[in-house]
């Protein structure tokens, strides 16, 4: 495990302190639950709307892979 420094405001770390108080544990386990339930939840934003129709299922998949090339639209 790594240690780190976080600066957070007075009330936030009071209520921290009393939920370490309640669970009879530290103020860094709860910091690390808090953390953790973050991360987990964290959806990175998707690389594009989906704003277009083009009858193609396969474009997003490919659009990271390589460069794009007009299909016929005939």
């Amino acid at each position: 495990m790594r240690r780190t420094t976080i600066v957070a405001p007075a009330g936030l770390l009071d209520r921290l302190r009393r939920i370490a108080l309640e669970r009879q544990t530290s103020m860094a386990m709860v910091i690390r639950e808090a953390l953790e339930d973050k991360a987990k939840s964290h959806r990175p934003l998707p690389r594009s709307l989906g704003m277009g129709a083009s009858g193609f299922s396969d474009t997003s998949q490919r659009a990271g892979d390589e460069r794009p090339v007009p299909r016929s639209w005939r």
